[in-house]
């Protein structure tokens, strides 16, 4: 892939998972930036052999030798920086939520316009292979009219009191906790796969650990198991540990949505179940390779990550042959080649629309968030306008 010059903006595990995921794709000038100051930016990156990094997120947004941003930052931060980056004529790709209000989301979508610029979300869990697949099997109209359906996300990295990361803190994560980081993404990955919207959500949510100990040095996503927490700091939180959510479709389907990072034994699930006249498919992102199709007349069937049993649309998602699997990194990898073949080819310069979740669906799901909070606080139904 042609060369082009990248900053990511916060590199704690989506950071680095993110560098990761652009140089598999060819992409090599990398330059980051930590908001912790200069010596912790150059310790992260000489592990990631960068050498060209800043100690404050407003130096890399400023360098007239990045062309595009990747926002990897705390979630109450996103839209300022993206804000930053568009309006210094970068391309930005940011970290879900893309912000913490809609009104946000819709201004970022009004500049990027009239700058010409590419914006994408890294709603990667739609690049599993099996993803795509199953997209191409309701259109194909095998499963019949979305009848219902239900499903979760749940992690057990916050499950004990002693858990704590920055997400917890409402003035880093906004008004939902969960809600943003794990239900955007089901919600996201349901209407690209059924093809239909959520039109209405009634949500009840719950902290069950309104005191956590914070522990005196910060804490990376999903490393808080392997801290010594013996030097701690009682804290209030406010943000819910989870949710469930009654859905209604757009079609009359009916749903419902549970998620939560306090469930044990949970390490990374999202996990769905679509119900048609016809068929049903059922995915558990901890078994990413398998598809599970559900029939009444015939045996259900496992469909494997295997290029030649998917569909053409899904194939070119599948890097290695079946047998080889390919999980969370390599989705976000094929995310970011739609992405940068994008940008490279000069397609947003000719108005071809893109295939990679844009600033579009991060105000999709600012608004099915607002709606989800609006619910749980007024105890109501609230539609999803």
């Amino acid at each position: 892939m042609k060369n082009i010059r990248v900053g990511v903006m916060g590199i704690g595990f989506i950071g680095r998972l993110q560098v990761e995921a652009l140089r598999r794709i060819g992409i090599t000038d990398i330059t980051t930036a930590s908001r912790g100051g200069m010596e912790e930016a150059r310790a992260k990156a000489e592990e990631m052999n960068i050498d060209k990094y800043y100690g404050c997120y407003e130096d890399l947004i400023n360098d007239p030798d990045i062309d595009v941003i990747h926002i990897c930052t705390p979630n109450t931060q996103h839209y300022a920086q993206a804000k930053a980056a568009l309006l210094a004529g970068k391309h930005v790709l940011c970290e879900k939520p893309l912000t913490m209000t809609s009104e946000q989301a819709e201004d970022l979508i009004a500049i990027a316009e009239e700058k010409g610029l590419v914006h994408g979300v890294h709603f990667n869990i739609r690049y599993y292979p099996l993803m795509v697949h199953a997209k191409q099997m309701v259109e194909n109209g095998e499963i019949g009219k979305v009848l219902a359906i239900t499903g979760s996300y749940t992690q057990d990295w916050l499950l004990y009191e002693t858990d704590y990361h920055w997400s917890v803190e409402k003035e880093n994560a906004g008004n939902t906790k969960v809600v943003e980081d794990l239900g955007s993404h089901w919600f996201d990955l349901m209407e690209f796969i059924a093809g239909i919207k959520t039109k209405q959500v009634f949500a009840d949510l719950a902290t069950f650990f309104p005191i956590r100990k914070k522990p005196a040095k910060p804490v990376e996503t999903f490393s808080g198991k392997l801290v010594d927490l013996e030097d701690t700091v009682d804290v209030e939180v406010s943000t819910e540990d989870y949710a469930s959510v009654l859905i209604r479709f757009d079609n009359d389907a009916r749903g419902c949505f549970t998620t939560s990072q306090s469930f044990a034994g949970r390490k990374n699930r999202c996990f769905f179940e679509i119900y048609g006249t016809k068929k049903a498919l059922s995915w558990d992102e901890e078994r990413p390779n398998e598809l599970w199709v559900g029939c009444r007349e015939e045996g259900n069937t496992i469909v494997m990550k295997d290029p030649c049993l998917l569909y053409e649309s899904a194939q070119k998602y599948a890097a290695y042959p079946g047998g080889h699997n390919e999980g969370f990194n390599s989705a976000t990898k094929q995310l970011f080649a739609d992405m940068y073949d994008y940008i490279l080819s000069g397609d947003y310069k000719k108005g071809v629309k893109p295939v990679f979740p844009t600033f579009e669906s991060g105000l999709r799901e600012a608004v099915i968030g607002e709606a989800i909070f609006e619910s749980h606080t007024d105890e109501k139904w609230k539609d999803v306008t």
